[in-house]
């Protein structure tokens, strides 16, 4: 083997061995932090549960029907908006403030190598957060809505749940300005977590033609539909087909705009 092919390969396993070293610093540092982990993303979606899943049924102002269609739309949202915090702001004070980035720019690794590890951590840590939300589910409601077949296209609309919500994460880490994150976050965030038919299934909105294009915009929107159709498949969605379709081109583009801004912010 000539020398530069044995540096090239050289290269590459120091590479590996970088991202793999500073993926597993990430999880240990999630496992060291579990419990604050675990109460902060899932305060939000179990009071969502309780409120519109438990405490409206009750009333009788929604059916056990809606609970069980409310739930999968529940779970995405939890894998999106995890994997959203995990890389948008602690990004946004290691590039400005911090400046920790540095510390990883300095391992033997590209530098946009450095972006896709701060998604995977992002990714683990939202299937993590989506899948505490299957006993808290259960818990709340009384039920689970399960079909064992269709575990495979669960498992695959949660990692891309949380893919798109890393990679939105990142983009906006990269391209807003610090001083202005917490405002662009609160402009953004809120539309897109009540325009993803995370309440309601995409076909019921025939009668709201304006609302319903809207919602067809949001990638947020082809996770909650996915993930309804693996739990609640007799409920009208979108075919999970098209889901998934969507989803990986939505992240896709999201992260190539990401690590672009990323290379942007570190590379000078």
């Amino acid at each position: 083997m000539s020398g530069p092919s044995v540096e090239v390969v050289a290269g590459g396993v120091a590479a590996r061995r970088a991202f793999l070293a500073i993926l597993w610093r990430d999880i240990f540092v999630t496992g060291k932090e579990l419990g604050y982990f675990l109460s902060q993303v899932t305060i939000q979606p179990l009071f969502m549960l309780l409120v519109f899943g438990k405490v409206l049924n009750a009333g009788g102002y929604v059916s056990d029907e809606y609970s069980r269609l409310f739930l999968p739309g529940v779970i995405a949202l939890t894998a999106f908006v995890t994997a959203l915090q995990t890389v948008a702001l602690p990004l946004v004070m290691e590039l400005s403030y911090t400046k920790e980035i540095e510390d990883r720019l300095l391992a033997p690794l590209p530098t946009y190598l450095v972006a896709v590890e701060k998604m995977v951590i992002a990714v683990l840590r939202s299937l993590v957060a989506a899948g505490l939300m299957f006993p808290v589910g259960a818990l709340v409601l009384g039920s689970l809505p399960w079909h064992v077949e269709r575990l495979p296209l669960l498992l695959v609309s949660l990692v891309l749940a949380g893919w798109i919500g890393a990679a939105l994460g990142l983009a906006l880490a990269t391209t807003v300005p610090p001083a202005k994150v917490n405002m662009v976050f609160a402009m953004i965030l809120t539309p897109i977590m009540f325009t993803g038919a995370t309440q309601y299934p995409w076909q019921s909105l025939d009668s709201i033609a304006w609302f319903k294009v809207l919602t067809a915009i949001n990638p947020l929107t082809y996770a909650s539909e996915a993930v309804r159709g693996a739990m609640v498949p007799h409920v009208p969605h979108i075919p999970p087909w098209l889901c998934l379709l969507v989803l990986v081109g939505a992240g896709t583009a999201l992260s190539a705009v990401g690590v672009r801004g990323f290379l942007r912010r570190t590379i000078h």
